[in-house]
């Protein structure tokens, strides 16, 4: 019989929603040590706070986070909160010996997650950062494909998320629903929000990043802000392009905005090897698009390997072969992978350590963008 995992969730909204549909299916579907366990959710607005967890299923409510790092049920902590909160909930947590589930992207800067990482090292606890897109099985299987050498050598690298939600002036900033666009609780807009993402993958893919050179653009200089009901200046990156080497000798270009307008969600990436190269695409994810040059020239071409054989990443823990699945089923898989890791005391990637790769990443592109220049990662 499984082993109760309580989680204590710190903060709502969308990722709370994803990583708690992730806790309530993951059992159904993988043979685990441990079950999680929806023990509490804590948030400031308690009235939220108890429709969310009447919602979801969870035990009790708390409305202040140091009470629920203090309970002596909870033995993992979701950290689901504006990014300036990571760092003090995160070293509190380790210091109580919670196992720590983090949104990303890590912190607000690299010093902060520094911190962070020592924290969990030097309390051996067990942590993980929600860099879910690496568990998405056409993603997992691109990483198999390119650890068995089919590519060879790699050429170049490139990667766009693009979105357009923020076009509008009359769209304020900061609060509850509208942090990201606070400079003060997000850190960074574009490039810690959805480049981070971009850049995760792509080191866990094709190897660390050497250095970049970016350039970033605030259309909407100012906006009033939900707090202070005054206008104020926008501090955060509406758009950012960055160029990249990496450290096995590829090119990269990378491209973020919020201001495309007629995309809501678009990652892609494609990567050129040797020998083959791969692409893919979040509005077709269960897919991998492939091209080997070895092929026979008669039938050389890009190929769509449709993602669902139960010899494919994950998918043997789902449905026949044909019937997809979908964005909520990363979460999932990384839930079951943290809890076999922390069933068997290995660590499961991406660690806080390998977050602060991309954050290095992420404070690099932006001090280049500020500086015209090529930055050293």
């Amino acid at each position: 019989m499984a082993k109760p995992l309580n989680i204590g969730m710190i903060g709502y909204g969308f990722m709370g929603r994803a990583h708690s549909n992730a806790y309530r299916k993951v059992s159904n579907f993988f043979d685990l040590e441990y079950q999680p366990v929806l023990k509490a959710v804590c948030a400031r607005n308690e009235d939220r706070a108890r429709a969310f967890a009447k919602n979801w299923g969870y035990e009790s409510v708390e409305t202040d986070w140091q009470k629920l790092l203090a309970r002596d049920d909870i033995d993992a902590v979701d950290i689901c909160t504006p990014n300036n909160l990571h760092r003090d909930i995160a070293i509190a947590a380790a210091a109580a010996g919670k196992m720590i589930l983090c949104e990303k992207p890590l912190a607000m800067n690299v010093a902060e997650g520094e911190e962070m990482c020592e924290a969990v090292e030097k309390a051996g606890v067990a942590n993980i950062v929600w860099y879910n897109y690496r568990r998405i099985p056409a993603v997992t299987l691109a990483k198999q494909l390119i650890d068995e050498g089919r590519l060879g050598r790699i050429f170049h690298y490139r990667a766009q998320f693009l979105q357009d939600w923020t076009i509008s002036t009359d769209l304020p900033q900061g609060g509850e629903a509208l942090w990201r666009l606070d400079v003060d609780a997000a850190g960074s807009g574009v490039t810690g929000d959805l480049l981070a993402h971009c850049i995760d993958t792509a080191i866990w893919l094709n190897g660390g990043i050497d250095r970049v050179t970016a350039m970033t653009e605030t259309f909407i200089k100012e906006r009033q802000h939900n707090l202070t009901g005054k206008m104020e200046p926008v501090g955060i990156d509406d758009a950012c392009a960055f160029l990249a080497r990496f450290e096995n000798g590829s090119l990269a270009t990378f491209e973020s905005t919020r201001y495309a307008r007629g995309h809501k969600a678009l990652y892609t990436f494609e990567i050129n090897g040797e020998h083959a190269s791969i692409a893919w695409n979040l509005h077709d994810l269960h897919r991998l698009s492939y091209f080997d040059h070895r092929d026979d020239s008669v039938v050389r071409g890009w190929r769509s390997i449709h993602v669902t054989d139960g010899d494919q990443p994950y998918m043997d823990h789902w449905w026949v072969p044909g019937l997809q699945i979908g964005y909520e089923h990363s979460f999932v898989h990384q839930v079951a992978d943290f809890l076999d890791g922390a069933a068997a005391g290995k660590e499961v990637g991406p660690t806080f350590r390998d977050a602060l790769e991309t954050q290095k990443v992420c404070e690099a592109v932006l001090s280049s963008a500020r500086e015209g220049s090529w930055v050293n990662v």
